[in-house]
């Protein structure tokens, strides 16, 4: 079973560049050859690349050590050492990599096929062939191969979604994303079911598509810490609109609206600026006229049924819209 796993800390070590050699021609007839020491191979990189494939840090959170191959040394007859192998670490798409030490962010990988050396192989050294000169016909000296790079990393992984799911546990997200999309969450009439952020495809029209990232459930307090939303939020980071979800059964639609939209504040006040869709859910177990009688928040609403499919095109339709706007 994959674990979700969204932050992974690792020490990275590129190769070392391998050594100059001194060395002579000893042949035959030729009683003073002259220098023919070969140069250090280079050493090996770290190299980062996007895999569409992954979806979590599992794997990555395995390696707690990465390091590429050394370059070998120059070995005389000028042959030069090979150089090392790379070391190529694969990771999902919108994995953040920050330094360790100083939390500073050196790059944020969001394209599939991606690259990036993050830690570079040190340069071979010099054979004494290189330093021969009219005046020097046999140099004694050669360079050490440079050392290679190191680095400990953080990387912490922010799922690439169009749309984030909102709403309180038990609301009926995961019975929406499932009814909608291709995603297959686990769904259970109990709070915090979710536990990961699922992804879903969403296609409507010909050829068109959205991703859907549903998190878990959000509690008042949550942007502090509380609950199991708290841990996910930056899972949204990256979305253009968000879909709140609330139960048509909840006693105040609108007081739940806002506390979901201040936990959204609290974490991050820029959400708050984004096109936005409220649906009202679960609507086979609630009377419609029990809503008319409601505050409703004034925001664009549509009152939906995962199960009998009550305006769910209707409510894809509208997000698609909110996309291309």
């Amino acid at each position: 079973m994959i674990k979700f796993i969204d932050k992974a800390e690792i020490h990275l070590k590129a190769g070392d560049g391998g050594h100059g050699c001194i060395a002579f021609l000893r042949e035959k007839f030729r009683a003073q050859g002259g220098p023919c020491g070969g140069d250090g191979g280079k050493g090996g990189s770290i190299i980062l690349q996007v895999d569409s494939q992954l979806t979590t840090l599992q794997d990555v959170s395995y390696k707690r050590h990465c390091k590429a191959e050394r370059g070998q040394h120059g070995l005389g007859k000028n042959m030069n050492g090979k150089s090392g192998k790379d070391f190529i670490l694969y990771i999902p798409a919108g994995t953040i990599v920050k330094n360790a030490e100083t939390e500073q962010v050196i790059v944020d990988m969001t394209e599939e096929g991606e690259i990036f050396t993050v830690c570079k192989g040190g340069n071979g050294g010099f054979g004494n062939a290189r330093f021969k000169t009219k005046n020097q016909t046999a140099p004694r000296i050669a360079n050490d191969g440079q050392q290679g790079e190191s680095l400990t990393i953080h990387l912490e992984l922010k799922v690439m979604a169009d749309v984030g799911l909102l709403g309180f546990p038990n609301a009926g997200k995961s019975t929406l994303i499932s009814a909608i999309s291709n995603a297959k969450p686990k769904i259970a009439d109990y709070p915090f079911t979710t536990l990961a952020p699922n992804l879903g495809i969403i296609k409507y029209g010909d050829y068109s598509s959205f991703v859907m990232a549903d998190i878990p459930g959000l509690i008042k307090g949550a942007a502090e810490g509380k609950g199991l939303g708290s841990h996910f939020l930056r899972h949204i980071e990256r979305t253009r609109v968000l879909v709140f979800l609330i139960d048509g059964a909840s006693e105040n639609i609108n007081e739940q609206y806002e506390i979901l939209r201040k936990e959204l504040e609290r974490h991050d006040p820029e959400l708050n600026n984004r096109p936005s869709l409220l649906l009202i859910t679960k609507l086979d177990s609630t009377m419609d006229e029990l809503l008319d009688d409601q505050k409703l928040p004034l925001i664009d609403t549509i009152r939906v049924s995962s199960v009998s499919r009550l305006n769910l095109d209707k409510a894809v339709i509208k997000i698609s819209q909110l996309l291309e706007a």
